[in-house]
């Protein structure tokens, strides 16, 4: 059976006018790429738990904010290599520069014994629609064209 992750796109009205908060994993593998590795706050969902619930507690997790709002449920999506997400949708704001994020750890160089540590997340950062367009994962796209539909018709 594949993955399942629980997600949360977080918006805002700003001056560029719709925003979305997109996070950059950490860790070795992430860390030279930009375009197209930059996603929305997502992890895996524990056994029992509420979908919503899951997505809160990966948010507070990877960003060390509670987050608070009225979520709306976004279609389900499946990422390139079979993981499904489901996503909330919340208006909201936060100082992306304030975010403090668990860590993981792992052996780095492969082979070499030596396990280190990194963040789950290095940054996050609010981009306008046609720059999250260019930075998001590209199996998350949909998401923002279902943002501008829900939005519009709220």
């Amino acid at each position: 059976m594949a993955e399942h992750s629980a997600g949360i796109l977080l918006y805002r009205r700003g001056l560029k006018g719709l925003e979305v908060l997109l996070v950059h994993p950490g860790g070795p593998f992430w860390a030279k790429r930009d375009a197209g590795a930059w996603q929305i706050p997502k992890g895996k969902i524990d056994e029992g738990e509420e979908l919503l619930a899951a997505a809160l507690r990966e948010f507070r997790e990877e960003l060390g904010v509670t987050l608070e709002g009225e979520a709306r449920a976004m279609t389900r999506i499946r990422q390139a290599a079979g993981k499904w997400v489901d996503t909330f949708l919340i208006e909201g704001d936060l100082d992306e520069e304030a975010i403090v994020s668990e860590t993981f750890e792992m052996e780095w160089p492969p082979r070499s014994g030596r396990i280190q540590t990194y963040p789950e997340i290095d940054r996050a950062y609010w981009f306008a629609l046609y720059e999250a367009r260019d930075k998001m994962l590209k199996s998350q796209l949909p998401l923002l064209d279902e943002l501008e539909t829900m939005v519009a018709g709220a």
